[in-house]
């Protein structure tokens, strides 16, 4: 099951703290991937061939940043525009990321406020 499907289900279930959960472990990373595209129908699930393409994972997390650039890429003068459009990218997720990570800590205060509101089962409810 994907992560986006567990998320799905926790919601439907009423389980909302397991869905921010789940939420929250999926948007500590991104990976962006800048390649050249052929004619050629590839096999690959993404469509980036090896050589032809740049990689990069961002885990907030662990603070690890992974880059893969291709040698197409590394040695190409003709590919030093999608070069500066990949490091674009990958600020402009570096910042996507972060402002959902404080979207979700803001759900997840929220809720938590509003669950302490709630009486909980065996509790009476005074007038």
């Amino acid at each position: 099951m994907t992560a986006i499907e567990e998320f799905k289900e926790k919601i439907q279930a009423g389980e909302i703290y397991d869905a921010l959960s789940i939420a929250m472990s999926e948007a500590i990373e991104l990976k962006i991937t800048t390649w050249v595209a052929s004619s050629e129908t590839d096999n690959l699930d993404d469509g980036a061939k090896p050589g032809y393409r740049m990689r990069t994972r961002i885990n907030l997390a662990d603070g690890e940043v992974e880059n893969e650039i291709g040698r197409e890429f590394a040695s190409n003068p003709a590919y030093e525009e999608l070069q500066k459009l990949h490091l674009e990218q990958v600020q402009q997720g570096r910042e996507i990321i972060l402002n959902n990570l404080a979207s979700l800590q803001k759900m997840f205060v929220m809720l938590n406020d509003t669950m302490a509101q709630v009486p909980q089962s065996g509790d009476s409810i005074e007038n």
